[in-house]
């Protein structure tokens, strides 16, 4: 479904105590922060029917297991913990006559516009080489000077515009990292203005893409990413940069849970598209790894999904695991092929204890079982 705008070894069982217990559909008070004490899953809440429903009826929910667990520590979203200020700076459009020592950086310097804009205007191509007494059109528009730490996340709900948009009009592409002092576009509110209410709830919502695109904090321009070190007992900063392996492992993907496909990719009986399967499984099912690979979120900020865990393959492949109960990894952490990250729930929008897995090229949405061995 499109989320809401939505080998167990022995070693593995120790990780278990440390699990993050996730809701059903309620946050647990205080959402944002690190939990300090063990809390109990509230009681399951179906008083308002999920926006995006199977096409095959829910089933009855299993009791769930409502006694104590001690929550996994970890920081909070990155475009949580770096605040962004509003600050974008409005242009005219012009034009600009190049002067002798003068490179494309300099007249964005110059001029207040990103220099990707200007290059676009103009058609160039890197180098961007421009020549004495070329003319160039600079792009007017409002600017926003991206500050180190700060996310593309954080940047669209400063303006109450949707993330989308500006990955739109920035043309900006993978692996959607920002660079401190990089300027970005903020597109205008639909019909010029102030952004409406819904505009800026519709900032403020989350799915997949947004998370891929802009969740990862800007770097200093000398700064590379981190490398996966994070383990469910070391926490990686929140203004730590994660990004994919170089490639995808050989091997492939593997099946995550052992369950029955009860909602399959693409377009439902009722019109909506499902961007993954559904499987069910029993509470409380071991959910593995597809690849190898490092996590690049784990929470449960899309409502829709409930506890979910994303990880970054290489090659542009990135695996996604909804509705779980119980979260094993931590963002950072470099993860093996069938290594156990979370345990299967009934958490978010789910109709009855379910994996929501999702396989995805690039921004792409690719159909699991297209990649998957046949059973």
């Amino acid at each position: 479904m499109r989320c809401a705008r939505a080998l167990v070894s022995a070693a593995a069982l120790p990780l278990l105590g440390l699990a993050a217990c996730i809701p059903h559909a309620d946050r647990p008070a205080g959402y944002g922060t690190v939990p300090t004490r063990p809390y109990r899953v509230p009681p399951a809440r179906r008083d308002d029917p999920p926006p995006r429903r199977d096409d095959t009826p829910p089933q009855d929910i299993p009791g769930r297991d409502t006694g104590e667990v001690t929550t996994l520590p970890a920081p909070r979203p990155a475009w949580e913990a770096r605040p962004v200020s509003a600050d974008a700076k409005s242009i005219p459009d012009s034009t600009y006559v190049v002067q002798p020592g003068d490179t494309l950086r300099r007249v964005a310097d110059r001029s207040g516009a990103s220099l990707e804009a200007i290059a676009r205007a103009n058609g160039l191509d890197t180098p961007y080489t421009i020549r004495t007494g070329q003319r160039l059109t600079i792009p007017g528009g409002r600017y926003h000077q991206v500050r180190r730490g700060e996310t593309g996340i954080a940047i669209a709900r400063a303006y109450g515009v949707e993330w989308s948009r500006i990955v739109s009009v920035n043309a900006l592409v993978e692996p959607y990292v920002l660079r401190a002092d990089q300027r970005v576009l903020i597109p205008d509110a639909p019909g010029g203005g102030r952004p409406s209410a819904a505009e800026r709830a519709r900032a403020f919502s989350l799915d997949i893409d947004d998370i891929l695109t802009g969740g990862e904090p800007a770097l200093a321009n000398n700064q590379a990413p981190a490398k996966p070190i994070a383990t469910p007992r070391r926490i990686l900063p929140s203004n730590a940069v994660v990004t994919a392996p170089a490639r995808l492992a050989s091997g492939g993907f593997l099946w995550p849970v052992d369950g029955r496909v009860v909602k399959r990719f693409g377009p439902g009986a009722s019109g909506e598209r499902n961007d993954g399967i559904k499987i069910a499984v029993p509470i409380s099912t071991p959910i593995h790894a597809a690849a190898d690979g490092v996590v690049a979120y784990v929470g449960d900020g899309i409502a829709a999904l409930g506890g979910l865990v994303i990880i970054k393959h290489g090659g542009g492949w990135t695996s996604v695991y909804g509705h779980a109960s119980k979260l094993l990894v931590q963002r950072g952490q470099s993860v093996k092929r069938g290594q156990t990250v979370a345990l299967s729930g009934d958490t978010g929008f789910a109709d009855r204890p379910e994996l929501h897995f999702e396989l995805r090229k690039g921004r792409t949405p690719v159909d699991p079982t297209s990649q998957l061995p046949r059973s």
